[in-house]
Protein backbone atom coordinates (compact mmCIF):
# COMPACT_ATOMS: atom_id res chain seq x y z
CA UNK A 1 0.00 0.00 0.00
CA UNK A 2 2.71 2.45 1.06
CA UNK A 3 4.89 1.38 -1.86
CA UNK A 4 2.03 2.02 -4.32
CA UNK A 5 1.31 5.44 -2.81
CA UNK A 6 4.98 6.37 -3.09
CA UNK A 7 5.06 5.16 -6.70
CA UNK A 8 1.98 7.27 -7.54
CA UNK A 9 3.53 10.25 -5.76
CA UNK A 10 6.77 9.76 -7.66
CA UNK A 11 4.97 9.52 -11.01
CA UNK A 12 2.35 12.23 -10.52
CA UNK A 13 4.30 14.79 -8.46
CA UNK A 14 8.06 14.28 -8.53
CA UNK A 15 8.20 13.60 -12.28
CA UNK A 16 6.38 16.81 -13.24
CA UNK A 17 8.32 20.00 -12.38
CA UNK A 18 5.26 22.24 -12.13
CA UNK A 19 3.52 19.96 -9.66
CA UNK A 20 6.73 19.50 -7.68
CA UNK A 21 7.11 23.28 -7.31
CA UNK A 22 3.47 23.55 -6.21
CA UNK A 23 3.95 20.74 -3.69
CA UNK A 24 7.07 22.34 -2.19
CA UNK A 25 5.32 25.72 -2.07
CA UNK A 26 2.33 24.38 -0.13
CA UNK A 27 4.60 22.48 2.25
CA UNK A 28 6.38 25.80 2.86
CA UNK A 29 3.04 27.47 3.55
CA UNK A 30 2.28 24.80 6.13
CA UNK A 31 5.52 25.29 8.06
CA UNK A 32 5.84 29.10 7.87
CA UNK A 33 4.39 29.64 11.40
CA UNK A 34 7.03 27.22 12.69
CA UNK A 35 9.74 29.42 11.15
CA UNK A 36 8.47 32.83 12.22
CA UNK A 37 5.71 34.18 14.48
CA UNK A 38 6.12 37.80 13.31
CA UNK A 39 2.61 39.27 13.54
CA UNK A 40 2.60 41.53 10.48
CA UNK A 41 4.11 38.82 8.28
CA UNK A 42 1.37 36.36 9.25
CA UNK A 43 -1.23 39.14 8.88
CA UNK A 44 -0.13 39.63 5.27
CA UNK A 45 -0.23 35.91 4.53
CA UNK A 46 -3.69 35.52 6.07
CA UNK A 47 -5.02 38.20 3.71
CA UNK A 48 -3.15 36.54 0.83
CA UNK A 49 -4.87 33.23 1.65
CA UNK A 50 -8.26 34.96 1.56
CA UNK A 51 -7.53 36.80 -1.68
CA UNK A 52 -6.39 33.56 -3.34
CA UNK A 53 -9.90 32.16 -2.89
CA UNK A 54 -11.31 35.41 -4.28
CA UNK A 55 -9.02 35.47 -7.35
CA UNK A 56 -9.49 31.78 -8.18
CA UNK A 57 -13.28 32.21 -8.00
CA UNK A 58 -12.98 35.02 -10.58
CA UNK A 59 -10.91 32.75 -12.82
CA UNK A 60 -13.59 30.07 -12.42
CA UNK A 61 -16.30 32.40 -13.74
CA UNK A 62 -14.47 34.59 -16.22
CA UNK A 63 -11.58 32.43 -17.31
CA UNK A 64 -13.37 29.15 -17.83
CA UNK A 65 -16.74 30.33 -19.19
CA UNK A 66 -15.68 33.56 -20.87
CA UNK A 67 -18.23 35.56 -18.83
CA UNK A 68 -15.85 38.42 -17.97
CA UNK A 69 -17.00 40.01 -14.72
CA UNK A 70 -15.73 43.40 -13.57
CA UNK A 71 -17.95 43.39 -10.50
CA UNK A 72 -16.62 40.38 -8.62
CA UNK A 73 -16.44 42.44 -5.42
CA UNK A 74 -20.26 42.20 -5.40
CA UNK A 75 -20.05 38.63 -4.05
CA UNK A 76 -17.28 39.61 -1.64
CA UNK A 77 -19.28 42.52 -0.22
CA UNK A 78 -22.59 40.64 -0.01
CA UNK A 79 -21.00 37.93 2.13
CA UNK A 80 -19.08 40.42 4.29
CA UNK A 81 -22.21 42.47 5.06
CA UNK A 82 -24.33 39.34 5.56
CA UNK A 83 -21.87 38.04 8.15
CA UNK A 84 -21.73 41.45 9.84
CA UNK A 85 -25.52 41.91 9.94
CA UNK A 86 -26.06 38.41 11.31
CA UNK A 87 -23.69 39.18 14.15
CA UNK A 88 -25.04 42.69 14.78
CA UNK A 89 -28.71 41.75 14.97
CA UNK A 90 -28.62 38.07 16.00
CA UNK A 91 -25.23 37.80 17.74
CA UNK A 92 -24.26 34.80 15.60
CA UNK A 93 -20.65 33.66 15.66
CA UNK A 94 -18.21 33.07 12.74
CA UNK A 95 -18.94 29.34 12.49
CA UNK A 96 -22.49 30.31 11.41
CA UNK A 97 -22.05 33.72 9.75
CA UNK A 98 -19.25 32.66 7.37
CA UNK A 99 -21.12 29.81 5.63
CA UNK A 100 -24.36 31.83 5.61
CA UNK A 101 -22.47 34.75 4.08
CA UNK A 102 -21.21 32.42 1.36
CA UNK A 103 -24.78 31.18 0.77
CA UNK A 104 -25.97 34.79 0.46
CA UNK A 105 -23.25 35.39 -2.13
CA UNK A 106 -24.43 32.28 -3.95
CA UNK A 107 -27.92 33.76 -4.20
CA UNK A 108 -26.30 36.98 -5.39
CA UNK A 109 -24.60 34.88 -8.06
CA UNK A 110 -28.02 33.87 -9.36
CA UNK A 111 -29.05 37.54 -9.49
CA UNK A 112 -25.89 38.52 -11.38
CA UNK A 113 -26.26 35.57 -13.73
CA UNK A 114 -29.70 36.62 -14.96
CA UNK A 115 -28.32 39.31 -17.31
CA UNK A 116 -25.47 36.96 -18.21
CA UNK A 117 -27.97 34.65 -19.86
CA UNK A 118 -28.80 37.37 -22.38
CA UNK A 119 -25.64 39.48 -22.62
CA UNK A 120 -22.10 38.85 -23.83
CA UNK A 121 -18.75 40.58 -24.05
CA UNK A 122 -18.50 44.21 -22.95
CA UNK A 123 -22.24 44.45 -22.25
CA UNK A 124 -22.04 41.72 -19.64
CA UNK A 125 -18.91 43.27 -18.14
CA UNK A 126 -20.63 46.65 -17.80
CA UNK A 127 -23.68 45.10 -16.10
CA UNK A 128 -21.50 43.23 -13.60
CA UNK A 129 -19.54 46.44 -13.02
CA UNK A 130 -22.77 48.15 -11.97
CA UNK A 131 -23.72 45.50 -9.38
CA UNK A 132 -21.34 46.60 -6.57
CA UNK A 133 -22.30 50.23 -7.21
CA UNK A 134 -26.00 49.40 -6.82
CA UNK A 135 -25.38 47.55 -3.56
CA UNK A 136 -23.14 50.36 -2.34
CA UNK A 137 -25.96 52.82 -3.01
CA UNK A 138 -28.37 50.67 -0.99
CA UNK A 139 -25.91 50.47 1.90
CA UNK A 140 -25.48 54.24 2.00
CA UNK A 141 -29.25 54.78 1.76
CA UNK A 142 -29.88 52.90 5.02
CA UNK A 143 -27.01 53.91 7.35
CA UNK A 144 -28.98 53.07 10.50
CA UNK A 145 -28.97 49.41 9.42
CA UNK A 146 -25.72 49.04 7.48
CA UNK A 147 -23.54 51.62 9.22
CA UNK A 148 -23.30 53.72 6.06
CA UNK A 149 -19.80 55.04 5.31
CA UNK A 150 -18.40 53.57 8.54
CA UNK A 151 -19.66 50.05 7.98
CA UNK A 152 -20.25 47.53 10.76
CA UNK A 153 -17.33 47.00 13.13
CA UNK A 154 -16.65 44.90 16.21
CA UNK A 155 -17.18 41.52 14.55
CA UNK A 156 -15.83 38.50 16.44
CA UNK A 157 -12.40 37.28 15.41
CA UNK A 158 -11.77 34.06 13.57
CA UNK A 159 -9.66 32.79 16.48
CA UNK A 160 -7.65 33.93 19.47
CA UNK A 161 -4.23 33.94 17.80
CA UNK A 162 -2.70 35.06 14.52
CA UNK A 163 -1.25 31.59 13.94
CA UNK A 164 -4.69 29.98 14.27
CA UNK A 165 -6.11 32.59 11.86
CA UNK A 166 -3.39 31.65 9.41
CA UNK A 167 -4.06 27.92 9.54
CA UNK A 168 -7.85 28.40 9.32
CA UNK A 169 -7.60 30.54 6.20
CA UNK A 170 -4.91 28.28 4.72
CA UNK A 171 -7.07 25.18 5.19
CA UNK A 172 -10.13 26.87 3.69
CA UNK A 173 -8.03 28.16 0.79
CA UNK A 174 -6.55 24.74 0.00
CA UNK A 175 -9.92 22.99 0.05
CA UNK A 176 -11.57 25.75 -2.01
CA UNK A 177 -8.85 25.82 -4.66
CA UNK A 178 -8.84 22.03 -4.90
CA UNK A 179 -12.62 21.91 -5.43
CA UNK A 180 -12.56 24.59 -8.12
CA UNK A 181 -9.56 22.96 -9.80
CA UNK A 182 -11.36 19.60 -10.00
CA UNK A 183 -14.48 21.26 -11.38
CA UNK A 184 -12.57 22.85 -14.26
CA UNK A 185 -10.15 19.99 -14.95
CA UNK A 186 -10.91 18.94 -18.52
CA UNK A 187 -9.02 15.67 -18.01
CA UNK A 188 -10.91 14.62 -14.88
CA UNK A 189 -12.58 11.21 -15.12
CA UNK A 190 -14.94 11.88 -12.20
CA UNK A 191 -16.22 15.42 -12.87
CA UNK A 192 -17.00 16.31 -16.47
CA UNK A 193 -17.85 19.99 -16.00
CA UNK A 194 -14.35 21.13 -16.95
CA UNK A 195 -14.46 20.12 -20.61
CA UNK A 196 -17.97 21.58 -20.94
CA UNK A 197 -16.88 24.93 -19.48
CA UNK A 198 -13.94 24.96 -21.88
CA UNK A 199 -16.32 24.34 -24.79
CA UNK A 200 -18.61 27.20 -23.71
CA UNK A 201 -15.65 29.57 -23.45
CA UNK A 202 -14.30 28.66 -26.90
CA UNK A 203 -17.60 28.76 -28.80
CA UNK A 204 -20.91 28.94 -26.96
CA UNK A 205 -23.03 28.62 -30.11
CA UNK A 206 -21.26 25.42 -31.18
CA UNK A 207 -21.51 24.04 -27.66
CA UNK A 208 -25.24 24.70 -27.66
CA UNK A 209 -25.58 23.05 -31.08
CA UNK A 210 -23.99 19.87 -29.73
CA UNK A 211 -26.70 19.61 -27.08
CA UNK A 212 -24.99 21.28 -24.11
CA UNK A 213 -27.35 23.28 -21.92
CA UNK A 214 -25.12 26.35 -21.80
CA UNK A 215 -27.54 28.32 -19.64
CA UNK A 216 -27.37 25.68 -16.93
CA UNK A 217 -23.57 25.63 -16.90
CA UNK A 218 -23.23 29.42 -16.96
CA UNK A 219 -25.63 29.61 -14.03
CA UNK A 220 -23.61 26.93 -12.25
CA UNK A 221 -20.38 28.89 -12.82
CA UNK A 222 -21.84 32.06 -11.30
CA UNK A 223 -23.27 30.14 -8.34
CA UNK A 224 -20.04 28.30 -7.55
CA UNK A 225 -17.83 31.32 -8.20
CA UNK A 226 -20.14 33.47 -6.09
CA UNK A 227 -20.06 30.97 -3.24
CA UNK A 228 -16.27 30.91 -2.99
CA UNK A 229 -15.93 34.68 -3.49
CA UNK A 230 -18.47 35.05 -0.69
CA UNK A 231 -16.54 32.64 1.48
CA UNK A 232 -13.51 34.89 1.03
CA UNK A 233 -15.56 37.99 1.85
CA UNK A 234 -16.97 36.54 5.07
CA UNK A 235 -13.50 35.40 6.19
CA UNK A 236 -12.15 38.87 5.40
CA UNK A 237 -14.87 40.61 7.45
CA UNK A 238 -14.24 38.46 10.53
CA UNK A 239 -10.48 38.62 10.23
CA UNK A 240 -10.43 42.43 10.07
CA UNK A 241 -13.53 42.60 12.31
CA UNK A 242 -15.30 45.05 10.01
CA UNK A 243 -17.52 45.06 6.94
CA UNK A 244 -17.48 48.37 5.13
CA UNK A 245 -17.82 49.97 1.70
CA UNK A 246 -14.23 48.93 0.92
CA UNK A 247 -15.47 45.34 0.45
CA UNK A 248 -17.42 46.59 -2.58
CA UNK A 249 -14.66 48.76 -3.96
CA UNK A 250 -14.27 48.55 -7.75
CA UNK A 251 -10.51 48.37 -7.28
CA UNK A 252 -11.01 45.08 -5.43
CA UNK A 253 -12.74 43.65 -8.50
CA UNK A 254 -9.92 44.85 -10.74
CA UNK A 255 -7.34 43.41 -8.34
CA UNK A 256 -8.81 39.95 -8.92
CA UNK A 257 -8.40 40.48 -12.66
CA UNK A 258 -4.81 41.73 -12.28
CA UNK A 259 -3.77 38.89 -9.97
CA UNK A 260 -5.26 36.24 -12.28
CA UNK A 261 -3.97 37.64 -15.57
CA UNK A 262 -0.52 38.23 -14.02
CA UNK A 263 -0.25 34.60 -12.90
CA UNK A 264 -2.01 33.09 -15.90
CA UNK A 265 -5.72 33.08 -16.66
CA UNK A 266 -7.57 29.79 -17.26
CA UNK A 267 -5.19 27.82 -15.10
CA UNK A 268 -6.35 28.15 -11.44
CA UNK A 269 -2.75 27.93 -10.23
CA UNK A 270 -2.04 31.18 -12.09
CA UNK A 271 -4.42 33.08 -9.80
CA UNK A 272 -2.76 31.46 -6.78
CA UNK A 273 0.72 32.47 -7.97
CA UNK A 274 -0.45 35.97 -8.85
CA UNK A 275 -1.82 36.68 -5.38
CA UNK A 276 1.09 35.19 -3.46
CA UNK A 277 3.54 37.20 -5.57
CA UNK A 278 1.84 40.58 -6.02
CA UNK A 279 0.06 41.04 -2.68
CA UNK A 280 3.17 40.59 -0.48
CA UNK A 281 5.15 42.78 -2.92
CA UNK A 282 2.68 45.63 -2.37
CA UNK A 283 2.88 45.19 1.40
CA UNK A 284 6.69 45.17 1.31
CA UNK A 285 6.71 48.36 -0.76
CA UNK A 286 4.25 49.93 1.68
CA UNK A 287 6.77 49.40 4.49
CA UNK A 288 9.72 50.77 2.49
CA UNK A 289 9.92 54.17 4.17
CA UNK A 290 13.31 55.03 2.71
CA UNK A 291 14.08 58.06 0.52
CA UNK A 292 14.33 57.46 -3.20
CA UNK A 293 17.86 58.85 -2.98
CA UNK A 294 19.80 60.38 -0.06
CA UNK A 295 18.12 63.60 0.99
CA UNK A 296 15.07 63.14 -1.27
CA UNK A 297 11.62 64.02 0.02
CA UNK A 298 9.98 61.24 -2.00
CA UNK A 299 9.85 57.86 -0.25
CA UNK A 300 9.96 54.50 -2.02
CA UNK A 301 6.63 53.66 -0.37
CA UNK A 302 5.06 56.67 -2.10
CA UNK A 303 5.89 55.12 -5.47
CA UNK A 304 4.57 51.65 -4.65
CA UNK A 305 1.71 51.83 -7.16
CA UNK A 306 4.09 52.98 -9.88
CA UNK A 307 6.49 50.12 -9.09
CA UNK A 308 3.59 47.67 -8.90
CA UNK A 309 2.31 48.82 -12.30
CA UNK A 310 5.77 48.54 -13.82
CA UNK A 311 6.12 44.95 -12.59
CA UNK A 312 2.71 43.96 -13.98
CA UNK A 313 3.33 45.63 -17.35
CA UNK A 314 6.79 44.07 -17.68
CA UNK A 315 5.47 40.59 -16.97
CA UNK A 316 2.55 40.96 -19.38
CA UNK A 317 4.87 42.28 -22.11
CA UNK A 318 7.41 39.48 -21.89
CA UNK A 319 5.13 36.73 -20.53
CA UNK A 320 1.66 37.50 -21.95
CA UNK A 321 0.32 34.10 -20.92
CA UNK A 322 1.15 34.84 -17.26
CA UNK A 323 4.22 34.20 -15.15
CA UNK A 324 3.10 30.83 -13.74
CA UNK A 325 2.08 29.48 -17.16
CA UNK A 326 5.31 30.78 -18.71
CA UNK A 327 7.41 28.99 -16.07
CA UNK A 328 5.42 25.78 -16.50
CA UNK A 329 5.89 25.86 -20.28
CA UNK A 330 9.64 26.25 -19.81
CA UNK A 331 9.84 23.33 -17.38
CA UNK A 332 7.37 20.92 -18.97
CA UNK A 333 6.71 19.42 -22.38
CA UNK A 334 3.61 17.54 -23.50
CA UNK A 335 4.01 14.20 -25.20
CA UNK A 336 2.67 14.41 -28.78
CA UNK A 337 1.39 10.82 -28.58
CA UNK A 338 -0.21 10.30 -25.13
CA UNK A 339 -0.49 14.00 -24.11
CA UNK A 340 1.22 13.31 -20.78
CA UNK A 341 3.31 16.07 -19.17
CA UNK A 342 7.05 15.48 -18.98
CA UNK A 343 10.06 17.41 -17.73
CA UNK A 344 11.43 19.59 -20.55
CA UNK A 345 14.90 18.05 -20.24
CA UNK A 346 13.64 14.54 -21.08
CA UNK A 347 14.18 13.21 -24.61
CA UNK A 348 11.44 10.58 -24.48
CA UNK A 349 8.03 10.36 -22.80
CA UNK A 350 8.12 8.75 -19.36
CA UNK A 351 4.96 6.73 -20.17
CA UNK A 352 4.91 5.74 -23.85
CA UNK A 353 8.54 6.37 -24.82
CA UNK A 354 7.68 8.66 -27.75
CA UNK A 355 10.27 11.25 -28.77
CA UNK A 356 9.66 14.69 -27.26
CA UNK A 357 11.76 16.59 -29.84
Amino acid sequence: MIRRLFKDFQGDILAIPGRLIAFIFFILLLIIPLITQESYFLFTLVLANIFVIFAVSWDFISGYTGQVSFGHAFFFGVAAYTAALLFKYFDWQPWATIPLGAVAATLAGVVMCLPALRLRGPYLSLVTLAMPLILLGIIKAFPEITGGEHGISGLPELSDTRTADYYITLAVMMVSVFIMWKLVDAKSTFVRTGIILHAIREDEITARATGINTIRYKLMAFIIGGFFAGLAGALYAHFLRIAGPSTLDLMLSFQAVIWTVFGGIVSIYGAVAGVYFLYPVMEILRQFNLPLWPGAQVMISDLRFLIFSAIVIAILLFMPEGIAVWIRDKLERECPRCKLSNASWRNTCRACGASLH
